[in-house]
């Protein structure tokens, strides 16, 4: 026992010398690959830099590696915005690839109208985008876009549609009233964004799909589910365009990935159930075809196979994503002006009394029933006061670069089919990710003038009219053959929305010394939302 006893402490007092004779040549080979794996990944980001930086083609100007927009990912639009006020034009570099961002009208223009076949989706991998969005009209191209969009135009161009909508909005913005009302007779503080999410998600189901979703409530628990799994089944997507390993994830069905599978089958389930349910009602009622989704279900008899319970909810969620996230986070950011710009809320206010021709015995339902199309169209600088809201805080604050061969692809970005030359003289070679800045174009004083930064609305207004702008100055809805099929809609809800508010209540910031920031996301979500009081005006 004594000689094995022995045997053993001498086998391990070698082992342990051999561990520490070897450990530190194992320490040395691990950090020299560390290193050489770093000087490679280092050499893939800055040699094309450098490369591109030296260029005389009068290409873009470079204005460093694609990585730079992770390095500023939390203010990503004020850093774009800088570099847009000395480059109009510019690009990043990637390994492969230039991203060109352009705040120049007239490239817009080009980009988006007149070279439009150039400048496409592509086919490639849109992977990112298309567990949430399906093939909804904005993660399509092609014969699908076009389908979707003849469908779609057609359809939001009746006047069943359009007047059906605005009894929804109205009804939304009532009961939106009435919530702020009990708010603020018990003087509680608010989240206004919240709220506005709410009420403008329930305006846009009713909307597209015929149902009361009664998110504002908060007493349907199926409702609130689909809401928290629909709110953040956005902010996971968006964040796969700085997650490397977000297929890897998807694969293994972990962290981030798990997480959204889970959100789009609350979604999913909400929605297919819907359709089901909205199917069978129109086999035993009347076809009243008010929503969008009726519409579809009509048309799709003429074409069952294609036309699908999965394509029908792609394309109408696809509305409802739309309509829901730009149109609160819109009026999130206009009432934000109005409190740092009290005399602006008056002069709003003003317009809507006028408009309206209410007293101050005005019920919020008897409201609703003077708010005639007559009263909306007098409504001038509440459309000018909404537009320069969109210029200064556009609800897709950056539409982001695509590359045909890339997993890195960002909402409505082009991708160049073939060389070309902008209409500012700099060359773009096919394979180039081009986008357009919304977010600094309306901070630009070579577009705007001095004042481009000031809150005005009186710069849309000529002899008490609103004057539109051009849609390639005011990006905000997009621009050419896939400008915004609801942008209409979206001003419609956005205007009653607000003239329900200004009208009934007063609003001031809990904290008027606090500047407002966003959350970087597909749309201008404001980070930590919108408190305020709201004060009764009657």
């Amino acid at each position: 026992m004594r000689t094995s006893f022995f045997l053993t402490c001498t086998t391990t007092i070698f082992l342990l010398t051999g561990f520490l004779y070897v450990a530190p040549l194992l320490i040395l080979a691990v950090i020299g690959i560390l290193t050489s794996l770093m000087v490679v990944l280092l050499a893939v980001v800055f040699v094309p830099y450098f490369t591109q930086l030296m260029s005389t083609d009068h290409r873009p100007p470079v204005v460093g590696p694609v990585s730079n927009q992770l390095l500023h990912f939390q203010g990503l639009y004020d850093y774009m915005t800088l570099i847009a006020k000395k480059y109009p034009t510019y690009r990043f570099i990637t390994p492969t690839h230039s991203r060109v961002y352009t705040a120049d009208p007239a490239n817009i223009e080009y980009i988006l109208k007149t070279n439009f076949a150039n400048y496409t989706k592509g086919e490639y991998n849109i992977g990112i985008m298309r567990d949430l969005f399906g093939n909804g009209i904005f993660a399509v191209d092609g014969v699908k876009w076009r389908h979707q969009r003849k469908l779609a135009s057609f359809q939001f161009s009746t006047k069943v549609l359009q007047e059906f909508s605005t009894v929804s909005f109205k009804s939304n913005a009532a009961k939106l009233a009435k919530k702020i009302s009990l708010l603020a007779a018990a003087e509680e503080t608010m989240d206004l964004q919240d709220l506005l999410m709410r009420s403008t998600l329930d305006s846009m189901f009713k909307v597209g799909f015929g149902f009361d979703l009664d998110t504002l409530s908060g007493s349907n628990e199926a409702s609130n589910r689909f809401m928290e799994a629909f709110d953040e089944s956005n902010g996971l997507v968006y964040w796969r365009f700085v997650d490397l390993l977000w297929k890897v994830k998807r694969y293994l069905n972990i962290g981030s990935e798990a997480a959204l599978k889970e959100k789009i089958k609350i979604i999913d389930n909400f929605v297919y159930e819907l359709i089901r349910n909205k199917r069978e009602h129109m086999k035993n009622e009347e076809r009243d075809k008010e929503d969008i989704l009726s519409r579809f279900l009509m048309e799709s008899e003429n074409d069952p196979e294609n036309m699908n319970d999965e394509y029908l909810r792609d394309i109408s969620l696809s509305f409802v994503i739309a309509g829901k996230d730009t149109s609160a986070n819109t009026l999130t950011w206009f009432f934000y002006m109005l409190c740092k710009h009290p005399w602006i809320q008056e002069k709003v206010v003003d317009e809507v009394k006028m408009a309206i021709e209410a007293d101050n015995h005005t019920s919020i339902d008897e409201f609703g029933v003077k708010f005639t199309e007559l009263a909306l169209d007098k409504m001038h600088y509440l459309h000018a006061a909404l537009s320069e809201t969109l210029r200064l805080y556009p609800a897709v604050p950056l539409v982001c670069s695509l590359f045909k061969d890339s997993t890195t692809i960002q909402l409505n970005g082009k991708c160049a089919e073939k060389d070309d030359v902008l209409p500012d003289g700099f060359k773009i070679k096919k394979g180039d990710g081009v986008g357009y800045m919304a977010y600094p174009m309306g901070r630009m004083t070579y577009i705007w003038g001095e004042d481009a930064e000031e809150f005005r609305p009186e710069r849309w207004i000529k002899n008490g009219v609103f004057q539109p702008q051009s849609p390639f100055k005011l990006i905000a809805f997009q621009a050419g053959p896939r400008i915004c099929l609801g942008k209409e809609f979206a001003y419609r809800q956005m205007k009653i929305l607000a003239a329900f508010l200004v009208y009934f209540f007063k609003f001031k910031l809990v904290d008027e010394s606090k500047e407002a920031t966003y959350q970087t996301m597909f749309t201008l979500h404001m980070d930590k939302g919108l408190h305020l009081y709201a004060f009764p005006r009657l």
